[in-house]
């Protein structure tokens, strides 16, 4: 079998077995191609199953050296999801196609300072919502449409992907949403009753017909709504309001679980509502708000 092949087989299994999202699958076969053919020049010849077997940990190392420099040089993050990506790859090979190779264990990525996440504060994320509805140049199924969407990501702490995946038949919304998110992952987060009217006055207002199977959520000319549509709207809104590029969907839910933090819930129930396999994610938005408290302190206190 060759180098292609196994990764062919590997991809395939994060498909259909692992129901890896898209956008996973295809991450990790760019990471894993640019690996091969950098493997193919740097033995210059064909790389196979048994090759990948005895690859040293020096070459592994050097294939992250050259992802270093060049053109097109890779942060330190990227490079360790690159890294990732490879001992995924290799962790296959041990397991289901019997090639073990101990040498990538060796090898350590570049060291990461996780950053804090980015929310935008209350009064932003209510000024994007209602500017999204404000345009009397745009049709009010449109402005409802937006409005509906970003309430959906900020009353809900849904990822964009996750706000675009409901259905027809999903409206009118219940008390709670049945979440699948990364992984395959399935949560259930509480539905407002601001969000639930935000959606019904977009169903009462789109000009499609949806049978109970179509993704709700619709573009201009009534095709699905895609995640790069929601962060251009708000890529304009961000800009007409006069805010940073911070301001982007993924932010409302940054903020969806910063504003609970700052109203007293505890973490691990933040950490179901938003998906986090890991506790130690979730406690990043502990920075956020205690950042946030110096602040106040700091522009309130008369010593300070």
């Amino acid at each position: 079998m060759t180098a292609s092949e196994a990764l062919r087989v590997w991809l395939d299994h994060l498909d259909r077995e692992r129901r890896s999202s898209p956008r996973t699958v295809e991450a990790y076969r760019g990471c894993v191609s640019a690996y091969l053919e950098f493997l193919q020049r740097h033995r210059g010849e064909s790389i196979t199953l048994v090759s990948l077997g005895d690859v040293s940990a020096a070459e592994l190392r050097a294939y992250l050296a050259s992802r270093r420099s060049g053109d097109h040089p890779l942060a330190a993050r990227s490079l360790s999801q690159a890294l990732s990506a490879i001992r995924a790859f290799y962790r296959f090979l041990d397991r289901r196609l019997g090639t073990p190779n101990t040498a990538v264990t060796l090898v350590r990525g570049p060291r990461i300072k996780p950053s804090a996440p980015r929310p935008v504060t209350e009064a932003q994320a209510r000024g994007l919502i209602v500017e999204a509805g404000g345009d009397p140049q745009t049709a009010p199924w449109l402005g409802a449409r937006d409005q509906a969407v970003l309430t959906l990501l900020w009353g809900c702490g849904l990822r964009i992907s996750e706000g675009l995946s409901l259905r027809r038949r999903d409206v009118p919304l219940a008390e709670s949403l049945r979440i699948v998110g990364k992984g395959g992952k399935t949560r259930f987060v509480p539905v407002l009753t601001r969000v639930r009217e935000a959606v019904d006055v977009y169903v009462r207002l789109v000009p499609f017909p949806l049978e109970p199977d179509d993704l709700l959520f619709r573009a201009n000319r009534g095709g699905p709504l895609a995640a790069r549509q929601v962060q251009s709207l708000v890529q304009g809104l961000r800009s007409k309001l006069g805010l940073s590029e911070r301001a982007t969907p993924h932010a409302l839910r940054h903020a969806f679980a910063t504003h609970l933090l700052g109203a007293g819930a505890d973490l691990r129930s933040i950490q179901e509502l938003l998906g986090h396999a890991s506790l130690s994610t979730t406690q990043r938005y502990t920075a956020v708000d205690a950042a946030g408290l110096l602040r106040a302190y700091a522009d309130a206190h008369p010593r300070a």
